[in-house]
């Protein structure tokens, strides 16, 4: 049994993604004592952002005109794919960064999409179970001031559950930086339960993880 875990906060010491993705792999391990981790940092090793580009030339590219540079982005790629298809369950930790996608996520998930078994068409990953972690600085839900500012949890919903068909559970933290900014010191309260409620639901995704048919 394999756990593939993909972390993308750049801050890894004081990560709060990282924190509630640890809840959801001791749960795995729990259930899987011994069993392999496949872990990719990319805030330790993040994808050049020219390999995309590459990958996708290569594409439109005979085997044997294509540059080194060309032959490595595919290569990546395949490698990319290979650690998600070969894994029986997948973890992403992903923050939220300036209203937006982690650059280091799309990057990587722009090359995973340019290999054939994951991109237009593909099924390679279908129907398999997945825990998506995220983090927000702020609280964007309804109701709040900047309702709809969070421009990165629909979207990765979008290419992990719609794009490649996974089984997704999605856990959520708001208001991470209450306690670092002190504009939101009054949302204390707040912000301790909304901690507690995704430590909770991290620890829940986590044993449905581990118990889920793909997985076993």
């Amino acid at each position: 049994m394999t756990l593939f875990r993909l972390d993308a906060s750049i801050l890894p010491p004081t990560s709060a993604s990282r924190a509630l993705g640890d809840l959801v792999e001791a749960e795995w391990l729990a259930a899987h004592p011994g069993d392999a981790v496949v872990r990719r940092d990319l805030a330790d090793e993040p994808v050049p952002p020219r390999t995309w580009a590459n990958a996708v030339t290569a594409g439109h590219t005979p085997d044997g005109e294509r540059s080194a540079e060309q032959r490595d982005a595919v290569a990546l790629a395949t490698a990319l794919a290979d650690e998600l298809i070969e894994a029986d369950a997948l973890l992403f930790t992903v923050p939220l960064y300036n209203f937006g996608v982690s650059q280091h996520f799309k990057t990587w998930f722009d090359l995973a999409y340019a290999d054939p078994r994951l991109g237009p068409g593909g099924t390679s990953l279908q129907g398999k179970p997945a825990v998506l972690v995220t983090v927000l600085g702020g609280n964007y839900g309804p109701g709040t001031p900047r309702e709809g500012w969070d421009h990165s949890t629909p979207w990765l919903r979008r290419v992990l559950e719609d794009v490649w068909g996974l089984d997704l559970r999605v856990v959520q933290r708001p208001f991470t930086l209450v306690g670092v900014n002190p504009a939101l010191d009054q949302f204390a309260d707040l912000a301790a339960e909304l901690k507690a409620d995704a430590e909770h639901l991290a620890r829940t995704h986590g044993q449905e993880l581990a118990s889920t048919r793909g997985a076993a």
